[in-house]
C-alpha cells in the first residue's frame, strides 16, 4: 500500500475524465481510456515529461503550485484535492488514534438518548456506541467495523437502502484514510481483507474516489421497524486525533423518530465495551 501511491492516483482519475469533461475536442480512435497524459499535462500547464514522470513514479516531490494545477486539470473535488497534496508529501505528525475512548467521551455517548451515536477510529472500527446505536445495528452479525458490514456482511445489502452509495462512500474514506496514515496496520489488514473477500470493494478501490466524513443523509431499513431516514453528524475527538463521534439524528415526530424507540425498547443486545 506504500508503493507509487501518487501515480496510482494520477493514473485513475486521468481515466475517470473524457475529453468533454475538461472542454477539449476528441479527434479519432482513443486508444486510452479517459484523457491522454498529454492532455492532463497541458491543461495544468506542465511539462508532458514531467508529469510522465509522476505517474512512473520517477518524481515524487512535485511543489504545492503544481499540484494546485493538477488539482485543477483533473477536476477534483476538496476532499480528493486535498487528498493529492497528502500523497506528494509526508503524512501529517500526530494522526495516530487510540482504540481507547475517554470516560467523558462515553458519557457523552451515552448523553445522546433520543439519537444512536457511536465512535469510530480511522480503520472505520465501532469502538464504542450508546444503547440506540446497539439496537439500530442489531441484524449485523457484529457491529464492529462500518466497512466490514457494508461489504462483507450480507445483512448490508438489505440495511442500507442505496447500498450502492453507501459503498462508495465507504471505500473513498478508507481511500482518505490511507493518504493520512498509509503504514497503519490495521487500516492495511482491513483493505487486504476487503479486497480479497469483496469484488465490489477491490473495484471501488481502484477508482482513488476520495471523501471525507461529514454530514450527509442515510435511508435505512431495519428487519424489525422497517425503513428509517436519518441524518447523521461527525465530530473530530480533539483529546484523540483520528477518531470520531457519529450521530444519527432523526427528524422530529416522524415514524423515523417513533420506530427508534421501539426499537430501543425492544432491544436486548449487550452493549459494545
Amino acid at each position: 500500500m506504500t508503493g507509487n501511491l501518487l501515480g496510482e492516483f494520477l493514473r485513475a482519475r486521468r481515466a475517470a475524465l473524457g475529453p468533454r469533461d475538461v472542454g477539449l475536442v476528441s479527434h479519432g480512435v482513443r486508444r486510452v481510456t479517459g484523457l491522454r497524459r498529454e492532455e492532463v499535462a497541458d491543461l495544468a500547464g506542465v511539462n508532458a515529461d514531467y508529469y510522465a514522470r509522476l505517474e512512473q513514479g520517477r518524481e515524487r516531490r512535485p511543489s504545492p503550485q503544481v499540484l494546485d494545477a493538477l488539482g485543477r486539470a483533473l477536476r477534483l473535488a476538496p476532499d480528493t484535492h486535498a487528498h493529492l497534496h497528502r500523497l506528494a508529501g509526508a503524512p501529517p505528525a500526530g494522526r495516530s488514534s487510540t482504540d481507547r475512548i475517554s470516560a467523558a467521551l462515553r458519557q457523552l455517548l451515552d448523553g445522546f438518548t433520543g439519537a444512536p451515536a457511536f465512535v469510530i477510529n480511522p480503520a472505520l472500527d465501532v469502538l464504542a456506541a450508546n444503547p440506540r446505536a446497539e439496537a439500530l445495528h442489531s441484524p449485523f452479525a457484529a457491529a464492529d467495523n462500518l466497512a466490514r458490514m457494508v461489504f462483507l456482511d450480507p445483512e448490508g445489502r438489505q440495511f442500507y437502502t442505496d447500498w450502492t452509495s453507501t459503498a462508495r462512500a465507504t471505500a473513498a474514506h478508507l481511500r482518505q484514510t490511507c493518504g493520512i496514515t498509509p503504514d497503519d496496520p490495521r487500516l492495511r489488514s482491513l483493505i487486504d481483507t476487503l479486497t480479497a473477500h469483496s469484488v465490489d470493494f477491490a473495484r471501488l478501490w481502484t477508482t482513488h474516489d476520495v471523501l471525507n466524513k461529514t454530514q450527509d443523509t442515510k435511508h435505512l431499513h431495519h428487519p424489525t421497524v422497517g425503513p428509517l431516514t436519518v441524518t447523521y453528524q461527525s465530530f473530530d475527538v480533539r483529546a484523540a486525533p483520528g477518531q470520531q463521534l457519529i450521530v444519527y439524528q432523526p427528524a422530529p415526530d416522524t415514524p423515523t423518530a417513533e420506530a427508534l424507540v421501539r426499537l430501543a425498547q425492544g432491544t436486548g443486545s449487550a452493549r459494545i465495551a
